[in-house]
């Protein structure tokens, strides 16, 4: 990618709380970071906190200021995302208090990928303020998470569209012969004006 124009700011959110399975989070980090070095990202900081707690999402989001969310973690579906608590244990945050927190961050914000299982509940309540926002209709493995990261992020340093992005998302997991490509499901904003 030639035009620094069009590079976008990106916080990643890792969160694997003691107790749950363990997830392949670094490695998902570390797909994502190569896939947008080589698409010209090398100067450009893509930002992320491991271990996430809940206090620590609303001060990243003021310290980076990115228009690009990315969580990486386990989802429980209605009850909410798995974060942790200062002592490392799993505290879950519902689909109200995270939709409330896009809506403060809405006119930066573009897009958020919930790569973590059962996550479409939180995709479409964020997407109430967010205009592009992914997550994921059932349980997704490591594999398909992974490859959906690395095809998405592909398409965007490569200066596609996010709609183009997801689409590649899923082809990557196609490809791979991962039975989960239609896992990932994209959620629009109503009101927004889709790009020709």
């Amino acid at each position: 990618m030639n035009d620094s124009a069009a590079l976008k700011s990106i916080l990643l959110l890792a969160a694997n709380p003691k107790g749950t399975v363990s997830l392949r989070l670094q490695e998902e980090e570390r797909e994502i970071k190569e896939r947008l070095r080589l698409a010209g990202y090398g100067k450009v900081p893509i930002n992320s906190t491991g271990a996430t707690r809940t206090r620590d999402i609303q001060q990243a989001m003021l310290d980076f200021k990115p228009q690009i969310v990315h969580f990486t973690g386990h989802g429980t579906g209605k009850d909410g995302l798995a974060f942790e608590d200062g002592m490392g244990q799993l505290k879950l945050v519902d689909s109200e208090a995270l939709a409330n927190l896009f809506k403060l961050f809405s006119k930066r914000v573009e897009c958020v990928v919930l790569n973590a299982c059962y996550s479409q509940f939180q995709a479409e309540a964020i997407a109430q303020h967010i205009d592009y926002v992914i997550g994921m209709s059932q349980e997704i493995g490591d594999r398909a998470a992974i490859e959906f990261a690395v095809g998405f992020y592909t398409a965007l340093g490569a200066g596609e569209t996010i709609e183009f992005a997801y689409e590649l998302g899923c082809n990557a997991i196609q490809l791979e012969g991962i039975p989960e490509h239609l896992t990932p499901v994209l959620c629009v904003k109503k009101n927004i004006n889709l790009p020709k």
